[in-house]
């Protein structure tokens, strides 16, 4: 796998790395799946979107060693944890996969930026 040659990556950063671009592909599954829902999921998809574009932003940034990723990690799990929140309240499958996935992220997440 191409992340083991990342020199300064250790397990926990693979980890999140892996944790980010998982929740970024399930929110961008939720996010669509809740445009086609209708009316009343307008929260779900703008947090969703939220999620998969800072998740897959703070993957890039701990791949390349950024000196922001920390503050990144940060943002990652706060969004993470509202949109997990938002998620559990409906019912559809794509809304529970994010409300599953996202807490594992935002803890891996949090582990960084305090790393």
């Amino acid at each position: 796998m191409a992340l083991e040659q990342l020199e300064h990556a250790d397990d926990h950063m693979q980890e999140c790395i892996d944790n980010c671009l998982e929740a970024a592909q399930v929110c961008e599954w939720c996010a669509d799946a809740c445009a086609e829902e209708g009316e009343g999921m307008a929260r779900c998809i703008r947090l969703c979107r939220d999620v998969a574009d800072i998740a897959s932003l703070h993957a890039r940034f701990m791949a390349r060693n950024s000196g922001y990723h920390q503050e990144l990690g940060e943002l990652c799990a706060d969004l993470c944890e509202e949109c997990a929140e938002e998620c559990e309240q409906h019912d559809h499958d794509h809304c529970q996969a994010c409300a599953e996935i996202l807490p594992k992220c935002a803890e891996s997440c949090r582990e960084m930026a305090s790393a």
